[in-house]
């Protein structure tokens, strides 16, 4: 089964993507990655005789993997073309979707920008600048002195 999914899933790459990268993991499962258009399929093996798990996802900024947006079940017996359209469908339910938690914003079409890390805005907590414990803290510090200076200057 592993080398009947390898070769399917090697067919299945030509056909979706010009660039790609193909590899196994240690499950079985057979991974194409399309990093030019940050999307990645995977071909798992499931326990149906010539079935195979298909799921779909995106690749994130940093060449990571987010968990699959979509997945079916389809049968090895059918023809690469029907499968090749399976897995086109199951990116365009990935594209159409919201972005996922990890992507900050969508990749722009010269490749991923260089910045600076940037700084996060505090959240807004109104017009005051000490709270009301901060003044508490405060009041209690400065009773605690004058009762020091108080018990200085009686036993002076």
């Amino acid at each position: 089964m592993n080398a009947q999914l390898r070769e399917t899933a090697g067919e299945l790459a030509e056909l979706l993507w010009r660039e790609h990268t193909l590899y196994r993991e240690r499950s079985g499962t057979v991974v194409i990655r399309g990093p030019h258009v940050e999307r990645w399929i995977s071909l798992s093996p499931t326990g149906g005789k010539d079935q195979v798990l298909i799921r779909a996802g995106r690749i994130l900024e940093g060449g990571t993997t987010a968990p699959a947006r979509s997945e079916t079940v389809a049968s090895l017996t059918v023809g690469r073309a029907e499968l090749a359209a399976i897995c086109r469908r199951l990116l365009a339910e990935t594209a159409a979707g919201p972005a996922p938690r990890g992507a900050a914003h969508p990749p722009r079409p010269g490749g991923p920008r260089r910045t600076k890390a940037r700084r996060t805005a505090k959240p807004a907590r109104g017009n005051r600048h000490t709270g009301l414990a901060s003044w508490l803290v405060i009041v209690a510090l400065l009773g605690i002195l004058a009762l020091y200076v108080r018990d200085l200057a009686a036993g002076a």
